[in-house]
């Protein structure tokens, strides 16, 4: 393990993913028109992504984040979905990306509830 994939490491990188996403928001919603439908669908998304951290937590007395490749794809998408507002229209951009980061948070609570940790291969 290297010194970048640490314990520190991942509850810091966790923490600046939450502040980020939160800031974003923050900034974008009031400037774009996000419909309704979509809101509801990325509050889904929190609340499952909540779950699995009070789930790795409750199992392992830690907070568990896994990086697996499908979360760092969501994190691509979102990254890019800024860009290509002015391209793509957010209600079909929007419906792609939260579908990826529905796939990744479901997977992600699978992973965590069978017992695979922050330090297998396989979910970096």
């Amino acid at each position: 393990m290297t010194t970048w994939e640490g314990k520190a490491y991942r509850r810091n990188d966790t923490a600046a993913d939450c502040v980020l996403v939160v800031i974003c928001l923050i900034k974008l919603i009031p400037v774009i028109h996000v419909p309704t439908w979509l809101i509801i669908w990325i509050i889904v998304i929190a609340v499952i992504k909540v779950i699995n951290l009070i789930s790795g937590y409750v199992m392992r007395k830690e907070m568990v984040a896994l990086h697996t490749v499908m979360n760092k794809v969501t994190g691509i998408l979102l990254f890019v979905l800024p860009l290509t507002l002015t391209v793509i229209d957010l209600k079909y951009s929007g419906v792609f990306v939260s579908a990826a980061a529905t796939f990744a948070a479901i997977q992600e609570g699978h992973l965590i509830r069978a017992g695979k940790g922050n330090n297998d291969p396989a979910n970096r």
